[in-house]
């Protein structure tokens, strides 16, 4: 029995440590959650999308491992503000979200555009010009514009882009928003020669931000932000975050006049 006891006794030594190194391991995956959103974000895409190879790239300079999954943005927004998990992947700042989600400083610059189709060539310049208009937008989205400001304007809201931009085709809106990057990827891919058809009218809009945003009911949440900001720091420095970015505009080159 004494020779079993000092056989066993190193190994049983040895569980506490093993088990404090399996928490330590398992403590350094955090769970991030996009929704799809061409081209930041997309199953389809490589490396999941612009957005999600950007995070995926200044993350492996911490000492954190994120597993992305990609869902519906209203199943995406309350996982994670419940802290169901860590954090979302991609997300605009409003003072709204800014109350559920600590935000980390901004990785990615969006320009937001305003389309009609080309046969309508009223002069637009301002967003009181959409006075009694239809506008398709995305559900959810935080564009950062009070849009109640402008009288009798409808909000027609979709899940997806593409579905905005049918309906401009089809006349069931008057004008659409959306993400410049994602209408031109979305055009080329959708709506072939059909995209010739729309025009970017004159109107200027707030420039968007992409964050990633944590729970703030997760543990350590501070911890997950800060390594983050430090990381992109970094890969702005030594440049790599700007071969990533130049890889993607390289891609998508079209633009809409």
């Amino acid at each position: 029995m004494l020779k079993l006891a000092v056989k066993l006794f190193p190994a049983l030594s040895l569980a506490p440590l093993l088990l404090v190194s399996a928490i330590a391991t398992a403590g350094e995956r955090i769970t991030l959650l996009a929704n799809t959103s061409p081209p930041y974000a997309d199953r389809k895409l490589p490396e999941q999308g612009l957005a999600l190879e950007l995070v995926k790239h200044i993350y492996s300079r911490t000492d954190y491992s994120p597993d992305i999954i990609i869902e519906s943005w209203p199943r995406a927004m309350e996982g994670v503000r419940i802290g169901v998990y860590d954090a979302l992947a991609s997300a605009w700042y409003t003072e709204e979200r800014a109350r559920d989600f600590l935000f980390s400083e901004p990785y990615l610059d969006s320009e937001l555009i305003i389309v009609t189709l080309r046969s309508d060539q009223q002069p637009y310049s301002k967003l009181a010009h959409l006075e009694g208009r239809r506008l398709g937008v995305r559900t959810d989205y935080g564009y950062g514009i009070d849009f109640s400001t402008i009288p009798n304007l409808q909000l027609v809201e979709e899940n997806h882009l593409i579905q905005n931009l049918l309906n401009l085709l089809n006349g069931s809106v008057d004008f659409v928003i959306g993400d410049r990057r994602t209408m031109v990827m979305q055009m080329q891919e959708y709506l072939g020669k059909q995209a010739a058809k729309f025009r970017v009218v004159d109107i200027r809009l707030p420039g968007r931000q992409r964050h990633v945003a944590a729970s703030r009911d997760v543990v350590g949440h501070e911890k997950i932000i800060a390594e983050f900001n430090r990381a992109l720091a970094e890969t702005r420095r030594d440049g790599s975050y700007d071969a990533i970015l130049k890889k993607w505009e390289d891609r998508y080159q079209a633009a809409i006049d």
